[in-house]
C-alpha cells in the first residue's frame, strides 16, 4: 500500500518542479544611483524606477542626443506617440529590452486582450501613478477617463499632449507616458530584427 502511494507522491513532486517557471529578472540595474523617485506598494520598487529611468534615457538619446534636453525629449516623444509616428526599435535601448522581460511577467500590470492599450488602468500601479500625478487638470482628465471605462491612450493624448511639460519634474506622469506609451506597445513589436 505504501509503494503506490509513495510513487504517487514522486510523480506528483516532479510535475510540480519541472512546471514551476523560471522567474525573470533584470541583470543589470543601470540607474539605481538615481534612487526611487515612484513609491508604489505591492510592485518592485526598483524595477519599476529603472524602467522608468531606462524610458527617460532611451528619449532623451534618440530627441535630445546633443542637449540633453528632457522637456524636449518628452514632447517629441509624445506627439509621436500620440499620433502613432513612432518606431519603437529606433527608440528602445537594449537595456529597455531586458527591462520589459522582466516587466511582460507581472501579468497584473498588463491587460493582453485590450486592443487599445496593454497597459492594465486597473492595477494598484496604475492606480498609484493616478493618485500621485501632480498637475491638476492632467489628473482630473485621467480620473473622468478612469471612471467611465473610456481611458485610452489616444483620448488622454490631447490633454497630454499639452501636459507633457510637467513630465520632466512629475515622475508619476512620466511614468504613466512610459508604461501605457511605451513598453505598452512593445507587446506587438517583434524586437529580435532591430
Amino acid at each position: 500500500m505504501k509503494t503506490p502511494f509513495f510513487k504517487l507522491f514522486v510523480v506528483a513532486l516532479l510535475i510540480t518542479f519541472t512546471s514551476c517557471k523560471k522567474e525573470v529578472k533584470l541583470s543589470e540595474y543601470k540607474f539605481a544611483e538615481k534612487g526611487i523617485v515612484l513609491n508604489c506598494d505591492k510592485f518592485d520598487l526598483k524595477l519599476l524606477n529603472e524602467a522608468l529611468f531606462s524610458f527617460e534615457n532611451d528619449i532623451i538619446n534618440f530627441y535630445s542626443k546633443d542637449e540633453k534636453n528632457v522637456s524636449r525629449a518628452y514632447g517629441q516623444f509624445v506627439r509621436n506617440a500620440v499620433n502613432n509616428r513612432l518606431n519603437y526599435k529606433n527608440v528602445a535601448s537594449q537595456h529597455t529590452l531586458e527591462i520589459f522581460e522582466v516587466l511582460k511577467t507581472k501579468t497584473n500590470l498588463w491587460n493582453l486582450n485590450n486592443t487599445v492599450s496593454k497597459f492594465n488602468y486597473n492595477n494598484p500601479v496604475f492606480n498609484c501613478i493616478k493618485q500621485n500625478i501632480q498637475n491638476k487638470d492632467l489628473k482630473t482628465t485621467l480620473n473622468a477617463l478612469t471612471t467611465t471605462n473610456s481611458m485610452s491612450p489616444k483620448l488622454f493624448g490631447a490633454s497630454l499632449s499639452k501636459g507633457f511639460v510637467y513630465a520632466e519634474k512629475d515622475k508619476y506622469l512620466a511614468a504613466y507616458i512610459a508604461f501605457d506609451l511605451f513598453y505598452a506597445k512593445f507587446f506587438d513589436i517583434e524586437f529580435s530584427k532591430k
